[in-house]
């Protein structure tokens, strides 16, 4: 065993996060994400929702601090009324790892052509809509 390394994080994902290089990018879907069809790497979190994976992943992995935005959020579809309230928790999660974390909001299907070029998708249980995110990697 290893020592503070969240419960959640496979020794797959453990793998994963530690292969990733300065600027390679992860994403973490909702459970409507197509995950499968669009990762180059896939790890299976179901049963896990979004924020306490996020949570677990930014305890490890550093956010870039040399680009405008090192978190991005899936905008929601003009003329779509949801209003996507988990990214309150989002904001909560990030500042209690990192100070001054910029989010932005990139179109849905561009967020989908991000996430094919992702170094890894992670695909969690989340039910809550608009809730996809892209992480990139910083440096220590």
């Amino acid at each position: 065993m290893l020592k503070n390394i969240p419960p959640i994080i496979s020794p797959e994902l453990l793998k994963i996060l530690d292969e990733m290089g300065h600027g390679d990018e992860i994403v973490i879907g909702d459970g409507n994400f197509p995950a499968a069809s669009n990762a180059k790497r896939l790890v299976r979190c179901d049963g896990h929702g979004v924020p306490e994976i996020l949570d677990a992943v930014l305890t490890l992995l550093p956010l870039d601090t040399y680009v405008e935005s090192p978190f991005m959020l899936m905008q929601v579809t003009p003329g779509d009324s949801v209003v996507p309230v988990i990214w309150d928790e989002y904001r909560k999660i990030a500042d209690n790892h990192q100070e001054n974390v910029k989010f932005s909001e990139i179109e849905r299907f561009a967020f989908y052509e991000r996430a094919r070029n992702a170094y890894a998708v992670i695909a969690t249980g989340e039910k809550a809509l608009y809730a996809n995110v892209i992480l990139k990697k910083g440096v220590i």
